[in-house]
């Protein structure tokens, strides 16, 4: 046969018609109608499945986590409690602050600040939006905190804003309404689940603690319904004490490898894939359904979920283990609260110190090594000197935190030193020296002492409103120098 045959032929068979100018190529990409896959009632291995459940037990903690909040809150209707005399809890859209810095007993947030006094709601905003009072806090430091729930900033609240003492509205993706007059500036939201936690600096000092008390009463966060253009009042002092049992020194299990797969196709409908995201959100729906027909697909989810909590979500307690190194075995992250795609440490930062602040609005230094990459322990000495001070507009801090990231109780109840400390003491060269460690330093160093534990311990450094030398890198912090 004749290639022209051939070609004919072809032609005919493809219903190419009679000229030879190629036909275009129609394929489901340029139709913009890619299907899904796997299809549904695809076969799926038991590798795959286990495959993708690890991969989607690290990726979903911490919706799952902020989901759960919302979930284990959901029973709180109008009173505000402080659980264990140390949490503030209060009904969805509505906050509960603290009146002085937290307590070593706290275990639903891993590493609290001591140098802020700290508040806390959880917000579901496919109810209504919310507002938010801010006071005026004159030279005072804030930073009202929204985030989503995947633990992204929505909001720009804070000194290092300008923000103006007044209203504010916190809204939801679908919210429709319009803003009433009296509110200074609407902030949406990508998700409905979220949480909303302010931070006010008090020195330490019982002087400074009563002077911030009438500012505190006035912070607040209620439906937009009982919004009338009035500053409305709390006295966060009078609150119900609701006992705890405290079940072991980690953070409250939010995330239970056991149940996860059964809140995940929940979290996929509350949380809009963000751009690109389109097909995995397909690929888990797909493995997720199949694991509904076939309960060997669902065993293996579970043993995924397990496996990849224990060696994958885990690990990430520990700050060795992600963020930005920097000298003298430091480490950072840069994309603190704007973690977009950037899984890993979005689920990194939700396991070890959850719900930090964008980098404009604080930088987090990490530290688990001395200078020599020993891991830091109570059965040493060590000391860290700072020739220039961490250069912020705000504040700074370094705390020590216990192998769990909570705060080790010790016999000054000091848990750290830094701006809010009115006793440090400075070398004549104007350096100042920290001394970490258990037992009781020299008279004259008790003032610089950072009480440590028995045990592994790690250092963070709060950088708040942090100047150019810090956002570009040219301070970092010293080393920790065992002695």
């Amino acid at each position: 046969m004749l290639f022209g045959d051939i070609l004919e032929r072809a032609k005919r068979l493809l219903n190419l018609g009679p000229t030879l100018a190629p036909a275009p190529i129609r394929t489901a990409r340029a139709q913009g109608a890619i299907p899904p896959g796997p299809l549904p009632g695809s076969r799926l291995t038991p590798d795959f499945v286990r495959a993708i459940g690890r991969f989607a037990y690290l990726w979903g903690w911490p919706l799952v986590n902020i989901y759960n909040r919302h979930w284990t809150q959901g029973w709180v209707k109008t009173q505000t409690f402080l659980v264990g005399g140390v949490a503030p809890i209060a009904p969805i859209n509505h906050l509960a602050m603290l009146t002085g810095y937290n307590e070593p007993g706290q275990r639903y947030i891993t590493c609290p600040s001591q140098d802020l006094i700290y508040g806390f709601g959880v917000l579901d905003l496919s109810r209504e939006a919310v507002v938010v009072q801010v006071p005026d806090f004159g030279e005072r430091f804030f930073v009202f905190q929204a985030t989503d729930q995947r633990t992204d900033a929505f909001s720009a609240m804070g000194s290092m804003y300008g923000t103006k003492p007044g209203f504010y509205l916190l809204a939801g993706p679908d919210w429709k309404g319009r803003a009433p007059s009296g509110i200074n500036a609407t902030f949406r939201a990508s998700t409905n689940l979220g949480s909303i936690i302010p931070r006010v600096f008090q020195a330490d000092d019982a002087a400074d603690n009563a002077a911030v008390q009438p500012l505190l009463r006035k912070i607040m966060s209620y439906p937009l319904s009982k919004f009338d253009g009035t500053m409305k009042e709390k006295d966060w002092s009078d609150i119900l004490p609701l006992p705890w049992k405290k079940l072991d020194d980690e953070e409250w299990r939010w995330v239970k490898p056991a149940s996860f797969f059964d809140t995940l196709p929940k979290v996929l409908d509350l949380c809009p894939p963000l751009p690109g995201e389109e097909a995995l959100y397909a690929l888990l729906r797909s493995v997720l359904a199949a694991a509904d027909e076939d309960r060997t697909l669902r065993e293996t989810l579970n043993e995924a979920a397990a496996e990849a909590d224990e060696v994958l979500v885990a690990p990430l307690l520990e700050f060795r283990n992600f963020g930005v190194v920097l000298a003298h075995h430091w480490t950072t992250v840069l994309n603190s609260a704007a973690f977009g795609t950037d899984y890993y440490t979005r689920t990194a930062v939700a396991k070890s110190n959850i719900f930090i602040n964008r980098p404009r609005e604080t930088r987090y230094f990490y530290q688990d090594f001395d200078q020599n990459g020993a891991r830091l322990d109570g059965s040493k000495r060590y000391t860290v000197t700072f020739a220039a001070l961490p250069p912020v507009k705000g504040f700074w801090s370094l705390t020590l935190y216990d192998q769990f990231h909570f705060l080790a109780p010790n016999a000054l109840n000091r848990f750290s030193l830094g701006t809010k400390s009115r006793g440090l003491k400075f070398e004549a060269d104007g350096s100042l020296v920290i001394h970490v460690q258990k037992e009781r330093p020299e008279p004259d160093k008790v003032p610089n002492w950072l009480p440590a534990p028995d045990g592994p311990f790690s250092l963070y450094i709060r950088a708040y409103w942090p100047l150019k030398p810090i956002a570009e890198g040219r301070w970092t912090p010293p080393a920790v120098v065992p002695v």
